[in-house]
């Protein structure tokens, strides 16, 4: 009698063990240990519709989709905004195994800041799968608004930051708005530069690019930090100005007016570059991690996003796979944590 209740105790665990698929994390892996995706891949994106992260997000996804990368599978892009965009950053962090080989985060440098000084997730409760891009910011002004601000009130003008200076060292509130993250840092960057307190030049945050824009078009604020993939289309239209160049040289095209800060006084010139890229949870199984970095190296050596990404936002390319990536932004998240002084 014992030991058919051995037999048939080791039969069961031998069944749990066939239904969980060992170390695969439920994903559609083959008896080769590799993963190809075999239902919807949902992507989360932290940010508002229409802003850098958005755009970066979908042009991604449609050239999988269009290069046949995801095996005829539908990516679905989600916004996911709450908590200034942790909520979706944490809900990724603690997915388990199985559905997580199905969900894809876009993860940067402006969202790493603010989650390591707010939260206790960090760079290891994800998968890092790759970089693929360094962006970099400007300032736009919106002239045509009917603005509502104290500058505009006063006559100031919105296409010349150095009077914007001037006027606020002389006592006129100055505001600009932004996105989260790498937006602030640039800002607090700016003012230190400029001699100036947020007392005199304000930072409205706004939970995307695309909503601060928005904030600009209704004359809400006098500035907007932007990159060029969420601003391109406005200064093409007409509705916003490139005012300065927040980099060490001037960008070219349509932002080429846009003067960089020492040229425009006696300043060092301001730049925080911004490294654009994707996460998973860490329960993703290490057959999916393969897949995807796989899959991201393969958009990221593609004519469409090289033109219609790359250089139509004057990006630069920086492509890593996971092994690298995963190096890149541990280094990185371990100097900031320890410039800023958080354990």
């Amino acid at each position: 009698m014992k030991k058919l209740m051995a037999l048939t105790l080791a039969a069961l665990l031998l069944l749990a063990l066939t239904a969980c698929g060992g170390n695969s994390g439920g994903g559609n892996s083959g008896g080769d240990g590799t993963f190809t995706p075999s239902k919807t891949v949902t992507w989360t994106c932290t940010s508002s519709a229409g802003g850098g992260s958005d755009i970066f997000s979908r042009k991604i996804s449609e050239i999988m989709t269009n290069e046949g990368l995801v095996n005829g599978q539908t990516i679905v892009v989600s916004n996911e905004t709450d908590g200034a965009g942790e909520i979706g950053r944490n809900k990724i962090a603690t997915m388990k195994a199985g559905d997580a080989d199905y969900n894809l985060l876009t993860f940067n440098s402006g969202d790493l800041m603010p989650m390591v000084q707010n939260t206790k997730n960090r760079a290891a409760n994800f998968r890092i799968l790759a970089i693929m891009a360094v962006d970099k910011q400007l300032l736009f002004s919106c002239p045509a608004s009917d603005s509502k601000t104290d500058y505009a009130k006063a006559g100031g003008s919105q296409d010349d930051f150095a009077a914007a200076i001037e006027a606020a060292k002389n006592g006129t509130f100055v505001v600009i708005g932004g996105s989260k993250g790498d937006d602030i840092t640039t800002y607090n960057k700016l003012l230190a530069e400029v001699g100036l307190t947020d007392a005199q030049m304000s930072y409205i945050t706004y939970d995307s690019t695309g909503d601060a824009i928005t904030a600009a078009l209704g004359g809400n604020v006098d500035f907007v930090i932007s990159k060029p993939a969420a601003a391109s289309q406005y200064v093409e239209s007409g509705d916003l100005t490139p005012v300065l160049a927040l980099a060490t040289e001037r960008y070219s095209g349509n932002l080429a007016d846009a003067p960089t800060l020492s040229e425009i006084g006696d300043y060092e010139n301001v730049e925080v570059p911004v490294w654009r890229g994707v996460a998973a949870p860490a329960s993703m199984s290490d057959a999916a991690v393969a897949f995807w970095s796989d899959a991201l190296g393969k958009v990221a050596g593609t004519d469409a996003w090289h033109k219609e990404y790359l250089e139509l936002n004057q990006l630069l390319d920086q492509y890593m796979d996971t092994a690298a990536a995963t190096t890149y932004v541990t280094d990185y998240e371990a100097d900031y944590m320890a410039e800023n002084g958080i354990s």
